[in-house]
């Protein structure tokens, strides 16, 4: 055994039971089911009782099918603007919700059981499993990290909020807004049921294009239209379509009546065209020409022109008469438009406002996308495939001029991703502008149109650029279409008229039967009422609608049935914050806006703040196909769902957010340095007790002080970037702080006097005073995003405090002393230039650590000053074993290799080595904080 004595024993090295390795897939789970089985969100409200509220209303995602990296980084971002919330000490409400009604889950029962079903069937399968779903996808979003009020979330299929929606549509019919009217509605063939402008997206698509000619029916009238005495040839009228499925619901031509119109005499006839075009469309004829004479639209108002196929079968034998529309141009075709007036919105307009009745309109196309047997020629074909037999037909007949194909950009269902058509269909409508509705008794003071762009105006939004987005489709949308022709929604709770399809006179009344009804028995009572139980035997002359109401106005008055009644003990109106991706301009957003402003005459939020797209690293969308896709549960089950969180955290979520292996790999390693850095504040405030420990703000040392001003300038940065809901920054900061502040500065320095000095003496409590406020600071810096290891850490570093870190607030600092880091901020630009001499010395092979090192520092007086205010502690701020500052013009250091002997325990090079005989290895210093009164240090 060796006398020699064991001075590593006596350094005061750090200890904690927080691991280095964070361990994250199996430790997580632990702390959900903890959270779980603790009620700590129940507690969280508890803790702020009283205090101002601060409401994030979830956007409800769909419950069909496994939760996607989108959803995860739906779901974190509104987790960290809650818990940062809770942090800052609002009383931060958190209620989580599901879109239960729609299509998809509807298709899904088709696709597992088949069309055949009964409208009951439909529905208690659609609600068992969306029950299912939900079940599902709560278990992964709490494996996130999510907290909230998962034992009371909202589903819109709850039977309170289904029948609070029947009131929310009452409320707008009251107030004017709603109508029943035949429009040409966008149409989804594998829906079978209308569309929503919110329900569109447009996609490139390859159409057939087709060059038509109508033979004019009243050639006296067209040559006096001209100035001509007669027409010497048959005349038509050439028109140019992309929709060739139309043609056979032609029934009027549009001109504009401030356009030139020229007649062209070809070897195929007259030919009428906008003069701007003759040249392009006689090359695309294959034809020459030479123009007979001119005139404007004007001049052809109500002229006749026969049907292309009208010689061809007498099911066509009807007249398409010249109708002046502006929205024919000579941009492009022939500068004629052919109207269907059931396949196109301007054509409708055009139609009936030249006086075609509604029942006259031609509607041959099923919602399937078939044509009713009936139709001439072409009767029970799909639309898509009777293209080629349509232009076929027309060459056969003699009318068809050119034809080719065209790519262009065309509405798609952004469920099917398939192409839609419009189509004329009797639908419920909301009424944008001016108008009256049915049953009106507290009319709007202005158009919904009016109230939703003034909204957006109150409205913050985050990024700035959203605003201009909802502002431009407020400003030129079209009446919104809100009924549905599908079994699995809440019910339009209508009773028409046989004969003239009127609402019931007792509709209101019977609405709010309606409702109670839905509250006790859901959708499902409705769809069995039997009408006569209700009107006696008037049912005899009404039949119960049978439409259900779009799933936008489901979701889009959650702020009603939701914020106002189902969870109205805990919420507020308007909400804080609405948070989604940014297609829900055209979706949740807007649905909300519309329906708040023709209830309340008001936004439902006071800020809205979009997220992009997740894409692979490459920028590409993710996609099966292309094997990038990445998936959330499988992340957290390999890194751990921490990881996931601060990738979201770290991302500019304005943009899309890039993720890949790669880029987790990188998250993944600024994971390990932030817990490494906390790790070691553990581990060195671990005996610390600052009920007997705390060192007061006057008496730390100035170094600490400086840290303390750091970290609170640091935090007031971090707070004003929650403020308005950026992680980014705030991560990019932390990482900063815990490599430069920390790591390379302050925990570098304090190393010396946290291990070397007594346990209890000034020099160590006052470091660990500061580390232990910073270390409270951090963990509530890091809680939003870094939830679990916050939480873990807070376990260890506070136990006995309180249950969780969320139910803190932030760290409240001394006051700053700007002074004092305006001095330390030159210190460190000092420190930075020490460093790099010392580094080119020791390239040189004359040192090895910083403590080898002896500085000699000439500084002006300015410097000078700043440096020997900290006395004999200066060396410890650059690391070296001694420092001597002399004056100088200008700021040179100088580094030598220190001569004197090395001291066992310290590693300060000292000329006092073995200044005492007992301890031959020890330095003065070590030699006092051991075995005397301890060395004198005040700065550093």
């Amino acid at each position: 055994m060796s006398d020699t004595p064991d001075y590593r024993s006596t350094l005061n090295l750090p200890d904690t039971p927080f691991p280095m390795r964070g361990d994250l897939p199996k430790r997580e789970p632990k702390w959900v089911k903890e959270w779980e089985d603790k009620g700590i969100y129940r507690k969280l409200r508890e803790a702020r009782c009283g205090c101002p509220k601060f409401v994030l209303h979830d956007g409800p995602p769909y419950a069909n099918g496994k939760l996607h990296i989108g959803h995860a980084v739906n779901k974190v971002l509104k987790d960290m603007i809650v818990k940062a919330r809770q942090l800052a000490g609002y009383d931060a409400i958190y209620v989580p919700g599901w879109d239960c009604h729609g299509l998809p889950i509807e298709n899904q029962i088709e696709k597992t059981y088949g069309r055949g079903l009964s409208r009951d069937e439909v529905q208690a399968k659609s609600r068992a499993y969306a029950t299912e779903q939900i079940a599902q996808q709560m278990v992964d979003f709490k494996r996130l990290g999510v907290l909230g009020d998962w034992e009371r979330p909202y589903r819109t299929m709850d039977f309170g909020n289904e029948a609070n929606e029947i009131r929310a549509l009452k409320r707008i019919m009251e107030r004017g807004f709603v109508y029943r009217g035949l429009k040409p509605v966008y149409w989804c063939f594998d829906c079978g049921s209308s569309l929503a402008e919110f329900e569109i997206e447009y996609n490139d698509k390859k159409s057939l294009t087709l060059d038509v000619g109508f033979l004019c029916a009243e050639p006296e009238k067209l040559a006096a239209a001209f100035g001509l005495p007669k027409l010497e040839k048959d005349a038509f009228a050439v028109i140019w379509t992309t929709t060739p499925w139309t043609l056979p619901a032609n029934q009027a031509l549009n001109l504009n009546p401030e356009l030139e119109y020229a007649l062209v005499d070809t070897e195929r006839g007259l030919l009428l065209l906008a003069q701007a075009l003759v040249e392009k469309c006689l090359e695309r004829y294959g034809l020459q020409g030479r123009v007979v004479a001119t005139t404007k639209g004007a001049a052809l108002d109500r002229i006749q022109f026969r049907h292309p196929l009208a010689h061809v079968h007498p099911g066509y034998d009807r007249l398409s008469p010249v109708y002046l529309a502006d929205y024919a141009t000579a941009e492009d075709g022939t500068g004629i438009v052919h109207s269907a007036p059931a396949y196109g919105v301007d054509d409708f307009n055009s139609c009936v406002a030249h006086g075609l009745k509604y029942e006259d309109i031609l509607n041959p196309v099923q919602g399937n996308g078939v044509y009713a047997d009936d139709l001439p020629l072409f009767g029970g074909q799909n639309i898509w495939k009777a293209g080629p037999q349509i232009i076929e037909t027309m060459r056969e007949a003699g009318r068809l001029f050119a034809s080719s194909s065209l790519v262009h950009s065309y509405p798609h269902c952004w469920r099917h991703k398939t192409p839609v058509i419009y189509r004329a269909a009797a639908q419920w409508f909301v009424r944008m502008d001016e108008g009256e509705g049915v049953f009106t008794k507290d009319k709007a003071p202005r158009t919904l149109r009016q109230m939703a762009l003034d909204a957006i105006e109150q409205t913050s939004f985050y990024p700035e650029n959203g605003k201009a987005r909802l502002r431009d489709m407020i400003a030129g949308r079209p009446d919104w279409c809100i009924s549905r022709q599908r079994n699995w929604g809440v019910p339009l709770p209508f009773f028409l008229h046989k004969v003239t399809g009127e609402l019931h006179p007792d509709t209101m009344a019977l609405m709010d039967r309606a409702a109670d009804l839905v509250e006790q028995g859901g959708i499902e009572a409705w769809s069995k009422l039997d009408p006569r139980e209700w009107l006696g035997d008037e049912a005899d002359h009404y039949v119960k609608s049978n439409d259900i109401l779009d799933v936008w106005f489901d979701s889009g008055t959650t702020h009603f049935h939701v914020l106002k009644h189902s969870h109205a003990d805990q919420s507020t109106w308007p909400a804080d914050l609405y948070l989604e991706g940014h297609d829900q301009h055209r979706g949740w957003f807007h649905s909300s806006l519309l329906t708040a402003c023709a209830m309340y005459d008001r936004a439902p939020y006071k800020g809205l703040l979009t997220h992009g797209f997740t894409v692979d690293g490459q920028g590409r969308k993710m996609s099966k196909s292309l094997g990038n896709t990445v998936v959330p549960q499988e992340v957290s089950d390999k890194l751990g769902a921490e990881i996931v969180r601060l990738w979201v955290a770290s991302t500019d979520y304005s943009g899309d957010l890039a993720i890949d292996d790669k880029i987790l790999a990188r998250v993944v390693d600024a994971y390990r340095r932030i817990r490494n850095t906390l790790r070691f504040l553990l581990a060195n405030t671990s005996d610390f007790d600052p009920q007997k420990d705390m060192v007061p703000q006057e008496q730390l040392f100035e170094i600490d002080r400086y840290a303390l001003t750091r970290a609170a300038a640091l935090q007031a940065e971090i707070l004003a970037h929650y403020e308005v809901y950026e992680f980014h920054p705030v991560v990019a900061k932390l990482q900063v702080y815990c490599s430069e502040d920390l790591g390379a500065f302050y925990l570098d320095v304090l190393k010396d006097r946290l291990y070397t000095t007594a346990p209890k003496s000034l020099a160590r409590r006052s470091a660990q005073t500061a580390l232990w406020q910073i270390t409270h600071a951090m963990l509530r810096w890091m809680a939003p995003f870094l939830s679990f290891t916050a939480e873990e850490a807070w376990k260890v570093f506070a136990p006995g405090q309180s249950e969780s870190i969320f139910i803190e607030t932030f760290w409240q600092f001394a006051e700053r002393d700007e002074a004092l880091q305006a001095k330390w901020t030159r210190l460190l630009e000092i420190r930075d230039a020490v460093n790099k001499e010392i580094e080119a010395v020791r390239a040189e092979g004359k040192v090895g650590p910083s403590l080898q090192a002896n500085l000699t520092i000439a500084a002006p007086e300015a410097d000078r000053r700043i440096l020997e205010s900290l006395g004999s502690d200066l060396k410890f701020v650059f690391i070296t074993s001694a420092v001597e500052v002399v004056p100088g013009d200008e700021l040179k250091i100088t580094v030598s290799p220190a001569t004197a002997p090395k001291c066992e325990r310290c590693w300060h090079y000292r000329d006092d080595v073995g200044h005492d005989a007992a301890h031959p290895t020890l330095c003065g210093r070590c030699t006092s904080n051991l075995y005397g009164d301890g060395e004198d240090r005040k700065a550093a």
